[in-house]
């Protein structure tokens, strides 16, 4: 039986001719990445295990995003951490504010992982990368410790789930609705340890910041990692950003998988996910009259300049609804730049948007938009677990950056068509 891509990947970090689901092995590790919030835990167990360098100053990377700007001391401590480690070991990659962004933007951007990469990061979102065709995943504190030291880690080889991509988005559909589409067909659960692994003739029709929001939210369904096939798409968007060799894995015609589904994008509604699960998927043929207090565009999910481009198509011209609030936060500096090139920021500004430096901030209830008691939030974002943005009592629904700018501008949940 063959192997699928994530497998190919495994196996040659193995240094092994082939591995099976389930099979145990140790892989070699192309990069390790922290945040502030993860980082300073594997920096204090680095410290008690006696490390004295990390294994390539060039493979490690940390970045500070989720409470940067710091918003209070413990905070600030916890960026110091991290910045005298970088500073003592020599780190490259270590971005902190006025020279970073949110980190699963970053990277890619950055030219930090290639295809046929072996990541793992302390945030369960490194499954981005899938979408460069690199095997990513997320780990814990203690992992990234063991990683940073001695460039290695060890994992379960995981069964596949193969989406057969088809066809193309009809205009206001977004890959978000694609996610949420197929994490309320399977459940969050639907994926659990397994390789999400994305091919087809309608790969051509999704472009990179497409497949980047899609292979974030593959843990969204428990998966271990979201994948994407190699194609020009990708090539064309790390030519100028990846200057390393990179090895490229395609799937064998008889590799295993668990299940198969074909994903018709002709067939996609815009959707969003009501509280408090992102597998809560509903269409607009089922969605009540829901009013809101804020709207978030931004995350490592829609935080990228098409998203914001999106969002600025709905909001030009218009003005955000009486007693809302619509924080839009570029994913990155080079996003933010561009963005205000291109005269998007003013459409926000002139609409009544609050626009942020890059932050995680809001998304895991961090800072720049926590919700009260009993408010409901569209967001970009993509977790709406109880308490995700603030109070317990608070609701998050998840939506496309199309969505998020229409509800901004109705004080209700609302598809692009109703503004448009």
């Amino acid at each position: 039986m063959g192997m699928t891509m994530t497998q190919k990947i495994l196996a040659a970090h193995a240094g092994l001719d082939e591995v099976k689901a389930g099979q145990l092995i140790m892989a070699n590790l192309d990069l390790v990445l922290g945040n502030d919030v993860t980082s300073p835990v594997a920096i204090n167990e680095f410290n008690k295990a006696g490390f004295t360098d990390v294994f390539d100053k060039n493979k490690v990377t940390m970045v500070m995003d989720h409470f940067a700007p710091n918003k209070d001391i413990k905070s600030a401590t916890q960026c110091k951490t991290c910045r005298d480690f970088a500073s003592k070991y020599d780190i490259k990659n270590y971005f902190d504010v006025g020279d970073m962004g949110i980190e699963h933007a970053l990277l890619p951007e950055k030219g930090l992982v290639a295809p046929g990469d072996c990541v793992i990061g302390a945030d369960s979102h490194t499954c981005t990368y899938g979408a460069l065709g690199a095997f990513s995943t997320g780990i814990g504190s203690t992992d990234m410790c063991a990683g940073m030291a001695k460039g290695k880690t060890w994992f379960k080889v995981p069964a596949a789930i193969k989406f057969n991509i088809v066809g193309k988005l009809p205009k206001y559909s977004a890959a978000k609705d694609v996610i949420l589409h197929i994490i309320g067909m399977i459940g969050v659960d639907g994926a659990l340890y397994k390789s999400m692994e994305f091919s087809g003739e309608g790969l051509r029709n999704l472009s990179m910041e497409d497949r980047l929001c899609m292979a974030n939210m593959a843990i969204e369904a428990g998966a271990k990692n979201g994948i994407f096939a190699v194609d020009d798409v990708t090539l064309d968007y790390i030519k100028d950003k990846v200057d390393r060799e990179y090895k490229i894995y395609k799937a064998d015609d008889d590799a295993e998988y668990e299940a198969e589904y074909t994903i018709d994008l002709s067939q996609i509604k815009p959707t969003v996910a009501f509280p408090h699960l992102p597998e809560n998927a509903r269409t607009f043929d089922d969605i009540p009259e829901v009013k809101i207090d804020q709207v978030v565009i931004g995350s490592c999910t829609n935080g990228r300049i098409e998203d914001l481009r999106c969002a600025a198509e709905i909001l030009d011209g218009k003005k955000v609804a009486k007693n809302v609030r619509c924080i839009v936060i570029p994913a990155t500096q080079k996003v933010y730049m561009q963005a205000m090139k291109e005269g998007l920021l003013e459409i926000f500004i002139n609409a009544g948007c609050a626009v942020s430096t890059p932050t995680c901030g809001p998304c895991l209830g961090g800072h720049m938009g926590i919700l009260a008691k009993g408010e409901r939030a569209v967001a970009t974002t993509n977790r709406n677990f109880v308490g995700r943005m603030g109070h317990p009592e608070s609701e998050v629904y998840l939506a496309s950056p199309y969505v998020a700018a229409a509800s901004a501008v109705t004080g209700k949940i609302s598809q692009p068509s109703e503004v448009m």
